[in-house]
């Protein structure tokens, strides 16, 4: 039997400025943390951009 990895990653990215402003903009109007709001616009672009690897990931099979 496969070892699971853990359930999430941590990253650290970068913005620049005005990007980092307009995410916590978002966050705030949400009620909910930036992280959240990255998260979406990432699992949204993937769906977008990559439909199978973002169906696959969802199911966490590669």
């Amino acid at each position: 039997m496969k070892a699971e990895g853990p359930a999430t990653v941590r990253a650290t990215i970068s913005f620049p400025p005005e990007v980092y402003e307009t995410l916590e903009v978002i966050a705030k109007q949400k009620k909910v943390s930036l992280a959240w709001v990255v998260r979406e616009a990432a699992e949204r672009y993937l769906a977008e951009k990559w439909p199978l690897f973002a169906k696959s990931a969802e199911g966490g099979q590669p």
